[in-house]
């Protein structure tokens, strides 16, 4: 086999998602048109059958991949936490300041677009239930959360934040012990991550059918008609994405420069996963991949990306200030700029005990709206598309993860040269 034809096939595979997301949506489309609403949902449970097969797939690679690759890292930075230390500084220090940006683009967005105005729309009960659970949204609940009561409970859940501290004390333990076994242990978790890696490749095979199994559900039971009728709210929400990926884009730039374009190339294919499947987690093993081809050190990826993953929401963020700020506008109820920093700063802490939680962001609007006025009932709206927008903010938190990691992998001169070819990249992670 030519190398020219290694090079080529992850162009290839997005090539297949592309063309399976297009292919989804038009199926999805006919046999929402043709068949009743009760023939449509057995339809899409069908398609459902197999994106679940799918995103099973990709979860079982998460926590033996997070496992390996962060006590690999610490492991090889030894016993001494002052370089985690400053690593995890650097990490947190930049998801904060993303946090305030990306609530700050909605809520500036939301008052500027008002998308909650003139919905021609029969209002919903202000007490009405958007049936969604909030009852852990709570600073004691989350702290006591991080920490895993069984690391086989954490693994088989996919806890990443809980899979993460397990592993960062392990690797320490590891580093500490001097006796023989120790670096034997320790080469053996570092011959996990190619195992994992080209298990993943495997995997990622599928991609093209579970992308295409996905949009043909969501679209046969939801339509294209509800995008039309909710069509101002979208489009405002979807401008507010290209705002913040402008925003991160260019501030990653700042510290890669012209790299950056390397990496957002490399970014398409977990993009397009996480659009497609609206899972953050169906994207990790293959955002780990193209992060490490991009030239970021196993170590950096494998701590800063999971701790990305609960603390650095970029998109689900924004849409946390938009739908708040919606249904004050379709209520009609005013919120002074002082009550809206306000929320602002709220949603600053409960954004982060809810990763991993299907449909987030539905969480912690629910939980914030009554503290400040607005009916929660008012997010009835909004779960009739939720679908269609949880695809834009998933994608939008995997550009956020990935500039992040590759910016704190620069600043500790932890990033190196791309990785063209994909048998050098395996490897090189072997070897690594």
């Amino acid at each position: 086999m030519q190398p020219g034809s290694r090079v080529q096939t992850p162009n290839r595979l997005t090539t297949y998602i592309i063309v399976s997301l297009f292919l989804g949506i038009a199926v999805g489309y006919a046999c929402n048109v043709v068949a009743s609403p009760e023939q449509a949902k057995a339809i899409a449970g069908y398609f459902a059958i197999v994106s679940d097969i799918f995103l099973r797939m990709i979860k079982m690679i998460i926590a033996p991949l997070v496992f390996a690759t962060i006590v690999s890292g610490i492991s090889s930075l030894g016993a001494s936490g002052g370089a985690v230390g400053r690593i995890a500084v650097k990490s947190l220090a930049w998801f904060i300041t993303a946090s305030v940006l990306s609530l700050s683009v909605g809520l500036v967005l939301a008052n500027l677009l008002q998308p909650g105005h003139g919905l021609g729309l029969a209002l919903p009960d202000a007490n009405a239930t958007a049936n969604v659970q909030t009852s852990s949204l709570n600073i004691k609940d989350f702290a006591a959360h991080v920490f895993p009561i069984s690391v086989v409970q954490a693994m088989a859940g996919n806890e990443v934040l809980q899979i993460l501290v397990f592993s960062m004390f392990f690797g320490f333990a590891l580093s500490a012990v001097k006796g023989t076994l120790a670096p034997d242990i320790a080469r053996s978790i570092d011959q996990i991550v190619p195992v994992m890696l080209k298990f993943t490749d495997y995997v990622m095979r599928f991609a093209p059918v579970g992308v295409f199994a996905a949009m043909a559900a969501v679209i046969t039971t939801q339509g294209l008609g509800v995008l039309v009728t909710y069509g101002k709210f979208v489009s405002a929400f979807y401008f507010g994405l290209v705002v913040l990926w402008a925003i991160i884009i260019g501030a990653g730039s700042v510290v890669l420069g012209g790299s950056i374009k390397e990496l957002l190339r490399l970014l398409r294919q977990p993009m397009m996963i996480a659009f497609s499947t609206s899972s953050s987690e169906a994207a990790f093993p293959k955002m780990i991949e193209q992060l490490m081809k991009f030239g970021v050190s196993e170590r950096i990826t494998g701590f800063v990306l999971p701790l990305g993953y609960s603390f650095n929401l970029d998109g689900s963020m924004m849409y946390q200030t938009f739908a708040a700020l919606f249904v004050a506008q379709a209520f009609n109820i005013e919120m002074p700029l002082t009550t809206q920093i306000a929320m602002l700063l709220l949603l600053m802490i409960t954004s982060k005990g809810i990763a991993g939680v299907p449909r987030a962001s539905l969480v912690v609007a629910a939980a914030t709206l009554p503290t400040f006025g607005l009916p929660a009932g008012g997010l009835v709206l909004l779960i009739g598309i939720d679908a269609f927008l949880d695809m834009g903010r998933t994608m939008t938190n995997v550009i956020g993860n990935g500039v992040a990691t590759a910016v704190v992998a620069k600043w500790e001169n932890e990033l190196g040269e791309p990785v063209e070819q994909d048998a050098n990249f395996l490897s090189t992670a072997a070897a690594g």
